[in-house]
């Protein structure tokens, strides 16, 4: 499953996956349409404007679309494409995280997610499936069997979905900051110096870039890159409680250069996409999952 969110990725490192580009475009320019279906040939000119070649657009939709995050709908010669609901789910958790959540835990009640679980060694997909999604809800190991995770983490979904229910334990804790140093417990269960890092680097690589291009180029290029990168970034951070983090905890900063770029840039990529993206209204269902006109 973990194919299906964004990657965890290392700010101005290499490109972004195209996969993670395209929800980022959807995320972008569809998510907040109200059911609109896209161009293929409109999503390979914003890709490319990144530097995304069009096979590589064509091949990455064909594997959305069996992933089950894609669906395509055909109108006379063209193909056009739009979200599943699976696909919705994750971009409105991903808008979650940047525009409500946001990077810094100032708010933490004191009380925390434990998850235990015990798998058969044979069970390997299944484990693997399981800490990847962890990783995503903010999840650190303890333990081997046992993680944790700041805040009341709702899972259910997660678990069900994975069919791990039987195998599945989760309680939700206060800890005994008598016998129990939560620095080092958080220390211990994530790699805090790789967290900052990557705050760190998408900060230095941002605030460069809108030094030197003052206008920040193509505003749609500008914003898909910096959306995705973000949570590329946010991704891998459970959101531990500032009071428990090292001083200058780097996310802060990190997030108001994020936001006040993504602020310049919202209005200009909406202009521009405007002219740029050719969508049509979602098609109903037939019946038989096939939708749209034409053959």
């Amino acid at each position: 499953m973990e194919d299906t969110e964004f990657p965890a990725e290392t700010p101005g490192v290499g490109q972004p996956r195209p996969q993670s580009l395209v929800l980022a475009f959807f995320g972008n320019h569809v998510l907040d349409e109200g059911g609109r279906c896209v161009y293929s040939g409109s999503i390979i000119d914003v890709l490319g404007r990144v530097g995304v070649g069009e096979q590589a657009v064509r091949s990455t939709l064909t594997r959305m679309v069996g992933r089950g995050l894609l669906r395509r709908q055909r109108q006379g010669r063209r193909m056009y494409f739009g979200l599943t609901g699976q696909a919705e789910r994750i971009l409105h958790d991903g808008s979650r995280r940047i525009w409500h959540d946001g990077a810094v835990n100032e708010d933490w009640d004191g009380v925390w997610t434990l998850l235990g679980f015990s798998l058969p060694d044979s069970w390997q997909r299944q484990r693997h499936d399981l800490r990847s999604r962890l990783i995503w809800y903010g999840f650190g190991a303890l333990y081997s069997g046992l993680w944790i995770a700041p805040g009341r983490v709702d899972v259910s979904g997660v678990i069900a979905e994975l069919g791990l229910a039987d195998r599945v334990k989760v309680f939700h804790a206060s800890a005994d900051e008598a016998t129990t140093d939560v620095e080092r417990m958080i220390r211990e269960s994530w790699d805090l110096a790789a967290i900052a890092a990557r705050y760190t680097a998408f900060d230095q690589r941002w605030t460069a870039l809108e030094a030197t291009e003052g206008h920040l180029g193509d505003p749609v290029a500008t914003r898909l890159l910096l959306v995705t990168e973000w949570l590329g970034v946010i991704r891998t951070d459970p959101r531990l409680p500032v009071r428990h983090l090292p001083p200058a905890w780097p996310a802060r900063p990190a997030q108001e250069t994020f936001r006040r770029i993504a602020t310049r840039t919202h209005e200009p990529a909406r202009r521009l996409a405007r002219e740029l993206l050719d969508t049509v209204p979602e098609a109903p269902d037939d019946g038989t999952g096939a939708r749209g006109t034409g053959a």
